[in-house]
C-alpha cells in the first residue's frame, strides 16, 4: 500500500533557544510547501521545545521530543514525562534512540515502557532499533533488530501498533558519514515489516518505517525509493535548513 513519507529531524544536543527559533523559522518556511505529500517533524532539545512550539503554531510541521520517562510524574530528577511533552506542544517522541541505548542505558524493557507511556498520553512514538558494527559484521543484524522491535511492541494492540512509527538506525552509520546502501536498508525494513505483520496483521502495512544513519540530500531519494523505506530520521543534516529541505524533496520524489 502507498504510505505517506515521513521525515523527522533529530537535533540531538544542539541549538540554544534563540538559535532554535531562527532554525525553526527557516525549516517551517522551506518545508511547508511539501507537507501535502510528506509529513515533516523536528525534535529539538527539551529547552527549545517552547520556542519551537511558538514558531510552529498553525504550521503542518510537527514537533517532537527526543526522549521521555515512562512514569507520568515522580521523583525522577532530570527526567521528563509524556504529559509534560504534550503540554509543551509535542506530537511525536523518540523512544530508544541508539544513543540512548548506547550511552544512557536504555534497555529493551525501558523502550517498551516508554512506548506505552507515549501512546497512553496520545503521543506518536518513533521506536528506534538498530545494530552495532560488530553485530552487523557477525551477521546478527536481523536477529538484533527483530529482538528490539518485538520487545518494544510486546503486548500492544493492533490499534496501538498502527499509532506508531519504527525507525531503523544502524549504529555504525550514525554520524559517521557511512550509510547503509538502499539494498541493505530495504532488507532490514522488509524484515521489520514481516515482524509487524506477525504482531499486528491488520496494522502492519500502514506503519511507516524510517531509515536513519547519515541521511543527506544526495542519498535521500535513492533510500526512500525502496518499497519499505517510508521516510528518514535525520540527524546532522536537520541542523541546516537547506540540507533538511533537500531530504524532504527527496522524499517528495
Amino acid at each position: 500500500m502507498a504510505r505517506k513519507k515521513f521525515v523527522c529531524g533529530n537535533w540531538k544536543m544542539h541549538r540554544t533557544g534563540a538559535e532554535a527559533r531562527a532554525l525553526v523559522r527557516e525549516v517551517r518556511a522551506a518545508a511547508e510547501p511539501f507537507c501535502d505529500r510528506v509529513d515533516v517533524a523536528i525534535a529539538p532539545p527539551f529547552t527549545a521545545l517552547g520556542v519551537a512550539a511558538e514558531e510552529l503554531a498553525g504550521s503542518r510541521v510537527g514537533l517532537g521530543a527526543q526522549n521521555l520517562h515512562w512514569e507520568s510524574q515522580g521523583a525522577f530528577t532530570g527526567e521528563i514525562s509524556a504529559p509534560m511533552l504534550v503540554d509543551a506542544g509535542c506530537r511525536y517522541v523518540l523512544c530508544g534512540h541508539s544513543e540512548r541505548r548506547q550511552f544512557f542505558g536504555d534497555t529493551d524493557e525501558w523502550v517498551q515502557r516508554k512506548t506505552r507511556a507515549a501512546l497512553a498520553a496520545g503521543l506518536h512514538p518513533i521506536v528506534c532499533v538498530g545494530e552495532t558494527l560488530p553485530e552487523r559484521e557477525s551477521g546478527r543484524t536481523l536477529e538484533v533488530v527483530g529482538r528490539q522491535v518485538r520487545a518494544a511492541l510486546s503486548g500492544l494492540t493492533p490499534q496501538q501498533v498502527g499509532s506508531l512509527t519504527v525507525a531503523y538506525e544502524p549504529v555504525w552509520a550514525i554520524g559517521t558519514g557511512k550509510t547503509a546502501s538502499s539494498a541493505q536498508a530495504q532488507e532490514v525494513h522488509a524484515a521489520l515489516r514481516a515482524i509487524l505483520r506477525e504482531l499486528a496483521p491488520s496494522a502492519a502495512d500502514a506503519v511507516r518505517i524510517l531509515y536513519g544513519g547519515s541521511v543527506k540530500p544526495d542519498n535521500a531519494a535513492e533510500l526512500m525509493s525502496q518499497p519499505d523505506v517510508d521516510g528518514a530520521l535525520v540527524g546532522g543534516a536537520s541542523l541546516k535548513a537547506a540540507d533538511f529541505t533537500g531530504i524532504i524533496q527527496g522524499a517528495n520524489r
